[in-house]
């Protein structure tokens, strides 16, 4: 049975406490990298790998770290974390590590692994702070993967790269939304996601 502490830690980030919709974090690559559904899980499966091994790292050496280099010694975990992730997918899925291009070696500046390591892992034992990695990861990707859904459905007629739209359709005068695959449409799909979460969760409103 997981404590009240890890339980929060996992199941919080996914819709009360998730770090884009409620902090607003990781915004930059839910415009790089949800045109298609695909390189947006991976780069979901990717963030929650590191942000867990990274919380897991950091909190098994927090006592040890000095102060003033903190997020020095934050930064070197991550890009190593960071680094295995890259060469795993040029190893074993070279067209998808070619797809998201340098947005891999981005995930070293997303917000929400250094927040993470401020807030939670310099604090916790280790336990609760891989729950706390996975469960912001994982809240991560989910809004990635939504994102992505609309943008791939409605921009492409597509999903995962498959035609889902009938072409019975597309014969009756249906035509593709071009401004769902560009990035201002990733922000406003971002946008009225968290306007309905917050219209479900009136309470955050005033803890803003």
């Amino acid at each position: 049975m997981l404590s009240k502490i890890s339980k929060e830690a996992l199941l919080g980030p996914l819709s009360r406490n998730n770090p884009v919709l409620v902090q607003i974090l990781g915004i930059c690559s839910c415009l790089a990298v949800t045109a298609k559904l695909e390189p947006a899980i991976v780069m979901g499966i990717s963030v929650t790998a590191i942000t867990a091994f990274s919380n897991l790292i950091i909190s098994l050496i927090r006592n040890t770290i000095p102060n003033n280099i903190r997020i020095i010694v934050q930064l070197v975990v991550v890009a190593a974390l960071v680094i295995i992730v890259d060469q795993i997918l040029k190893a074993y899925n070279y067209e998808m590590s070619k797809a998201l291009s340098v947005f891999i070696g981005l995930i070293i500046t997303n917000c929400i692994l250094m927040g993470r390591l401020e807030a939670f892992a310099l604090s916790n034992k280790p336990w609760p702070s891989f729950l706390d990695g996975i469960g912001n990861g994982i809240g991560y990707a989910i809004i990635l993967i939504v994102v992505a859904f609309f943008r791939e459905l409605l921009g492409s007629g597509t999903l995962f790269g498959f035609q889902v739209i009938p072409q019975a359709f597309y014969d009756m005068g249906y035509s593709n939304n071009g401004l769902m695959i560009l990035p201002p449409m990733a922000l406003i799909t971002v946008g009225c996601i968290i306007w309905w979460h917050r219209s479900r969760n009136k309470d955050l409103q005033e803890e803003q």
